[in-house]
């Protein structure tokens, strides 16, 4: 069935309220209004207030909240608005749900999962756009997820819930409108690795989210050049499936990354370092990242487009590393 990513992630929250009777989804405007995405719209009227709970502004809070019916038993799904707002339950993410099973000894565990939106492409301007899923990767305790494709916005949720620490997952602004075909049967799926999207001998490209399918873009363009590029979806930011990416670079000898995060203490900057720690003597070329331009975020389009990562920059990237040149 041809469906949105936004369809497909609310036939994982419909599914994962309808087998357990523990989960429950909270956050700002998740219930009347439907959801900021309209993810959950309808899900009020089917599963009642007790199940779908509107919260208070006040994402210190909720978050809170969410962390303490974790501790009782529940399996709670918490929705942060935007990434931005996280930042004003840090305390709750970082000190609480991210120590705890640490702090007890192992007696106790946060099985969590914190839903939010990332990322620039929207016109949202700096306070509700930026990628700041990098930041929350560096932190023990925590899984971080980025749904990139319409199977893994289905299936990572379920998967999610399972864990028993807390997940947050990152589902990329501009993808909620993306459209394909979901078999009826996708079900749970792993978030332990890294996927290859697209298979290729002579560049690799990493990457995560709404980047994957610029990355695919690029990708098809550089092959009519004659450039054969395998592009790897992370999928799972925190902990990196770093087998995956080792495997691939040891096939294509050159590693692109790319990260809407800003460079200067990226992500990309992480695994840029671990693929030079271990990786070394597989590269025939230096390391090249594609980041975020170091400012906020713009609200003018064409400055947003200039600041973020665009097929045009990752294809650009990978032939410098190929010895081409534009023109």
């Amino acid at each position: 069935m041809t469906i949105t990513y936004r369809e497909a992630l609310r036939m994982g929250l419909y599914e994962a309220l309808e087998q357990d009777e523990r989960v429950f989804l909270m956050g700002e405007d998740v219930g009347k209004y439907g959801g900021t995405y309209a993810v959950s719209k309808g899900m009020l009227e089917k599963f009642g207030p007790e199940r779908v709970r509107d919260t208070p502004l006040s994402e210190l809070a909720f978050v809170g909240a969410g962390i303490g019916a974790a501790l009782g038993g529940l399996r709670p799904i918490v929705e942060v608005m935007t990434v931005n707002f996280c930042l004003l339950a840090l305390d709750q993410i970082v000190n609480n749900a991210a120590t705890i099973r640490h702090m007890s000894g192992g007696q106790f565990s946060v099985p969590l999962v914190i839903r939010m939106a990332t990322g620039a492409g929207r016109q949202l301007a700096a306070q509700h756009a930026h990628s700041l899923e990098g930041w929350l990767a560096h932190i023990p305790g925590l899984r971080i997820v980025a749904p990139a494709t319409l199977e893994d916005a289905r299936g990572m949720l379920w998967t999610a819930l399972e864990d028993p620490d807390p997940v947050l997952m990152f589902e990329h602004q501009t993808l909620y409108n993306m459209e394909g075909d979901l078999a009826d049967d996708d079900g749970p799926v792993d978030i332990d690795r890294a996927r290859v999207r697209r298979e290729g001998s002579q560049v690799s490209v990493i990457t995560y989210g709404a980047t994957l399918h610029k990355a695919i873009v690029a990708a098809d363009v550089l092959a009519r050049e004659g450039i054969s590029v395998e592009v790897i979806d992370l999928r799972t930011l925190r902990p990196l499936d770093m087998d995956t990416i080792a495997t691939s670079i040891r096939k294509t000898r050159r590693a692109v990354i790319v990260d809407e995060g800003w460079r200067s203490g990226s992500l990309s900057a992480e695994i840029a370092a671990r693929i030079g720690e271990t990786l070394f003597y597989e590269l025939d070329a230096p390391i090249a990242r594609v980041c975020t331009a170091e400012v906020p975020i713009p609200y003018p389009k064409h400055l947003e487009d200039a600041a973020v990562p665009q097929p045009e920059s990752i294809a650009a990237a990978v032939r410098s590393l190929w010895g081409t040149r534009d023109g």
